[in-house]
């Protein structure tokens, strides 16, 4: 998990139309599919929507030029938290239907709908559409430019200045997971080598625990000393300086946001007959 965090990282250092993109528009853009995609009815009608943004989602995918591994490696990693809630929802009876009809009997009382089936398959579409734009965002985005660009959209100081000394940290974290993996490593253990005694192992791994996060209490404490003699307080901010919005960028974000807005409203209109 440690070494993504530096494989993710790496992926925004690359060289597209994408990437050289403005980070206002990158996060105005995302944020105006998600909200598009979770505001359209529980109803066929996320059917087409999010295959529209789907087909949007590979055009700016392949515009920068990543790899599809990335995205796979990205969309296991964040499957998991969404796929229990979702998977949940075949045995509930939830409030978007009137009428459900059951398909399955299960022990323990448990009945599986087909409205709650098509539910579940709809929430997942949603959820997939939603972590695709964000996992293209963090793969073209520079972590630091993310929150400047936040900050220039109108995030509060307090916020991005917090974030700022979070995001540093964790990397921080994770330089000292890696010496200690390292060490561990040139002392040829392994957690899972069954050679090796389970009560060694366990120890071992124990002592290792504790020792990142002692190392990790010395190095804030360390880092919070240094601000401290830097000026930190109460009105310290983190520093954003000015860019001007290029025009390219500009064209790109009314492209952006006509696809976002455009697609549900369409299909919408469609759908009751006026379009």
């Amino acid at each position: 998990m440690i070494e993504e965090l530096f494989f993710i990282e790496k992926q925004t250092y690359r060289k597209s139309i994408i990437h050289q993109l403005d980070a206002r528009v990158k996060i105005i853009i995302c944020f105006a599919v998600i909200v598009a995609m979770v505001a359209t009815p529980y109803s066929p009608l996320v059917f087409p929507v999010a295959g529209t943004f789907a087909l949007f989602f590979l055009v700016l995918w392949v515009l920068a030029r990543l790899s599809p591994v990335v995205y796979a490696k990205r969309l296991v990693m964040i499957l998991p938290f969404g796929l229990f809630i979702i998977l949940v929802q075949v045995f509930v009876q939830n409030p978007y239907y009137t009428v459900f009809t059951p398909i399955a009997d299960l022990p323990l009382g448990l009945h599986i709908y087909r409205e709650s089936v098509e539910f579940a398959t709809i929430l997942l579409i949603k959820f997939l559409v939603c972590i695709s734009f964000i996992i293209l965002l963090s793969s073209t985005t520079k972590v630091q430019d993310l929150l400047e660009g936040a900050g220039r959209l109108g995030l509060p100081a307090e916020f991005t200045l917090t974030l700022g000394m979070m995001i540093r940290y964790v990397y921080v974290f994770g330089y000292m997971y890696r010496k200690i993996n390292e060490a561990l490593a040139t002392r040829h253990f392994g957690p899972f080598d069954s050679r090796l005694p389970y009560r060694y192992r366990l120890r071992t791994l124990a002592y290792t625990i504790g020792t990142l996060f002692i190392r990790s209490y010395e190095q804030g404490e360390r880092t919070y000393t240094a601000m401290l003699c830097r000026g930190y307080g109460r009105e310290s901010h983190l520093y954003i300086r000015k860019k001007p919005v290029l025009w390219r960028d500009c064209a790109f974000l009314a492209c952006g946001l006509a696809v976002a807005v455009c697609t549900p409203v369409i299909f919408w209109l469609s759908s009751i007959g006026l379009v």
